[in-house]
Protein backbone atom coordinates (compact mmCIF):
# COMPACT_ATOMS: atom_id res chain seq x y z
CA UNK A 1 0.00 0.00 0.00
CA UNK A 2 1.11 3.86 -0.84
CA UNK A 3 0.23 6.74 0.26
CA UNK A 4 -2.00 8.94 -1.71
CA UNK A 5 0.02 11.79 -0.61
CA UNK A 6 2.88 10.37 -2.46
CA UNK A 7 1.17 9.19 -6.02
CA UNK A 8 0.33 12.94 -6.39
CA UNK A 9 2.08 16.24 -6.79
CA UNK A 10 -0.02 18.18 -4.07
CA UNK A 11 -2.98 18.13 -2.33
CA UNK A 12 -4.22 21.56 -0.76
CA UNK A 13 -7.14 22.21 1.41
CA UNK A 14 -8.59 25.68 2.19
CA UNK A 15 -11.35 26.96 3.40
CA UNK A 16 -14.62 27.91 1.41
CA UNK A 17 -16.57 29.89 3.50
CA UNK A 18 -17.83 29.36 7.05
CA UNK A 19 -19.82 25.94 5.80
CA UNK A 20 -17.22 24.50 3.46
CA UNK A 21 -13.91 22.94 2.91
CA UNK A 22 -12.57 22.50 -0.60
CA UNK A 23 -9.69 20.48 -1.66
CA UNK A 24 -7.29 20.70 -4.56
CA UNK A 25 -5.16 17.80 -6.00
CA UNK A 26 -3.03 18.48 -7.98
CA UNK A 27 -1.94 15.09 -9.98
CA UNK A 28 0.91 16.61 -12.28
CA UNK A 29 0.15 13.57 -14.66
CA UNK A 30 -2.51 11.71 -16.66
CA UNK A 31 -1.79 8.09 -14.84
CA UNK A 32 -1.72 9.98 -11.25
CA UNK A 33 -5.25 11.80 -12.39
CA UNK A 34 -6.55 8.10 -13.69
CA UNK A 35 -5.32 6.68 -9.97
CA UNK A 36 -7.00 9.83 -8.07
CA UNK A 37 -10.15 9.41 -10.55
CA UNK A 38 -11.04 6.03 -9.77
CA UNK A 39 -9.85 6.72 -5.57
CA UNK A 40 -11.44 9.12 -4.75
CA UNK A 41 -15.11 8.58 -5.58
CA UNK A 42 -17.95 11.02 -3.42
CA UNK A 43 -18.31 7.39 -1.60
CA UNK A 44 -14.49 7.40 -0.29
CA UNK A 45 -14.34 10.94 0.13
CA UNK A 46 -17.55 11.45 2.97
CA UNK A 47 -15.75 8.42 4.75
CA UNK A 48 -12.68 9.83 5.07
CA UNK A 49 -14.32 13.02 6.29
CA UNK A 50 -17.49 11.85 7.93
CA UNK A 51 -19.84 13.17 5.61
CA UNK A 52 -22.94 11.97 3.39
CA UNK A 53 -22.01 11.18 -0.10
CA UNK A 54 -24.26 13.22 -1.32
CA UNK A 55 -23.13 16.12 0.46
CA UNK A 56 -19.61 15.65 -1.32
CA UNK A 57 -19.05 17.85 -4.72
CA UNK A 58 -16.74 16.61 -6.67
CA UNK A 59 -15.12 18.07 -9.97
CA UNK A 60 -12.64 16.70 -12.60
CA UNK A 61 -10.38 19.21 -14.30
CA UNK A 62 -8.42 16.79 -16.95
CA UNK A 63 -6.82 19.60 -18.91
CA UNK A 64 -4.49 20.33 -15.78
CA UNK A 65 -5.42 16.61 -14.07
CA UNK A 66 -6.69 17.82 -10.70
CA UNK A 67 -9.69 16.69 -9.01
CA UNK A 68 -12.13 19.38 -6.66
CA UNK A 69 -13.46 18.52 -3.58
CA UNK A 70 -15.81 20.13 -1.16
CA UNK A 71 -18.23 18.93 1.59
CA UNK A 72 -19.81 20.42 4.42
CA UNK A 73 -17.34 21.25 7.35
CA UNK A 74 -18.00 19.28 10.65
CA UNK A 75 -18.24 22.55 12.73
CA UNK A 76 -18.82 26.17 11.38
CA UNK A 77 -15.73 27.98 10.99
CA UNK A 78 -14.71 29.76 14.04
CA UNK A 79 -17.04 28.19 16.43
CA UNK A 80 -16.04 27.29 19.90
CA UNK A 81 -15.81 23.58 18.57
CA UNK A 82 -13.74 24.59 15.48
CA UNK A 83 -10.13 23.38 15.98
CA UNK A 84 -9.17 24.19 12.09
CA UNK A 85 -10.54 27.60 11.39
CA UNK A 86 -8.72 27.87 7.86
CA UNK A 87 -9.17 24.24 6.99
CA UNK A 88 -5.36 23.87 6.18
CA UNK A 89 -5.16 20.57 8.08
CA UNK A 90 -7.51 18.62 5.67
CA UNK A 91 -5.41 17.77 3.75
CA UNK A 92 -3.80 16.52 5.80
CA UNK A 93 -6.25 12.89 6.14
CA UNK A 94 -5.44 12.96 2.27
CA UNK A 95 -2.01 12.47 1.82
CA UNK A 96 -2.49 9.99 4.37
CA UNK A 97 -4.74 7.50 2.73
CA UNK A 98 -3.25 4.43 1.75
CA UNK A 99 -3.94 3.04 -1.81
CA UNK A 100 -2.69 0.09 -3.43
CA UNK A 101 0.31 -0.02 -5.51
CA UNK A 102 -0.31 0.16 -9.25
Amino acid sequence: MARFGDLVDRIRSKNAGPFTVTLDVFCGSTEAFRMAKNELTRRSVAGIFHTRAEFVSRHELPDINVIKLSFPRPHVQGSRLDRDMHAAQFAVLLEELRVPNK
